[in-house]
């Protein structure tokens, strides 16, 4: 992708994102028609007018990309294009519709597989993450970097109830983080500093992650899934398993952990 593509899509990009982070915000708390997608995933009309925008203002701005997002019903044709965006509207709309602050707007620009730039807003506590590969990443304007250190004695840990609590009978020393709703803000949470190890359960979606893990890696730190690899993003399945964020050093410790006990955390 041409140094000058890559810049006029991170400009794009990063007031698409803004102005979507806004949209949301002017219905945040207000009466919204919601309703249940599957089993269980809420959504809301605020979702789909979010979405609604980003898939307009990024389309019209680069029509050859593909698009692949939460909320639009799959279009196969994405799968023959080498850029595609990757989309979340609302990240965590339960706490959208809850009125909490632990929700963002996630978008990543995936070339040939794995994002090449990223825009995370949280528009409540007025967070803007942004990532271009190669160039690292900052929060609103300020570079990030992922904690130094190693060893579980007083790390943050973010993840499912169920997966820390099995953590810190291991290592009592470590910090079970109360949980967030979206899992696009728990992985920027490792990338700025603020959990050391993140655990990310199966069925996450490339549009929970793709963002997140162009974060996690310019400020330093590892994104994979249990066996060590980095994901893949815009396959036919976008769906991951059990995924292990953190520091270099302490990415290699929690994960040689949970394979070991594999059969506790799959």
């Amino acid at each position: 992708m041409p140094v000058d593509d890559l810049r006029d899509a991170r400009d794009v990009l990063a007031a698409a994102v803004r102005e979507a982070g806004a949209l949301a915000l002017s219905t945040f708390r207000g009466s919204l028609r919601q309703w249940l997608k599957g089993a269980s995933s809420p959504v809301s009309e605020a979702d789909i007018a979010v979405d609604s925008f980003l898939r307009r203002r990024l389309t019209d701005a680069f029509p050859t990309y593909g698009w692949l997002s939460e909320e639009t019903e799959d279009d196969p044709r994405r799968l023959e294009t080498k850029e595609v965006w990757i989309v979340d509207p609302i990240d965590g709309t339960r706490s959208y519709l809850d009125g909490r602050d632990d929700w963002v707007v996630s978008v990543a620009l995936a070339v040939a597989g794995r994002p090449r730039l990223a825009a995370l807003f949280a528009p409540v506590t007025d967070e803007f993450f942004l990532a271009v590969e190669g160039q690292g990443a900052t929060r609103n304007g300020v570079a990030i970097t992922v904690n130094p250190g190693t060893g579980f004695e007083g790390a943050k840990l973010l993840g499912p109830k169920r997966f820390l609590g099995r953590l810190n009978d291991l290592h009592p020393a470590a910090v079970p983080l109360p949980r967030l709703g979206s899992l696009a803000l728990r992985l920027a949470r490792i990338a700025h500093g603020g959990a050391d190890i993140a655990l990310v359960g199966g069925r996450s979606h490339d549009w929970d992650l793709a963002a997140a893990d162009l974060l996690v890696h310019e400020a330093g730190g590892v994104l994979t899934d249990i066996d060590g690899e980095r994901l893949t993003y815009n396959r036919p399945a976008p769906v991951h398993g059990l995924l292990v964020a953190a520091s270099r050093l302490r990415h290699g410790m929690a994960l040689a952990l949970v394979q070991e006990r594999r059969a506790q955390f799959v």
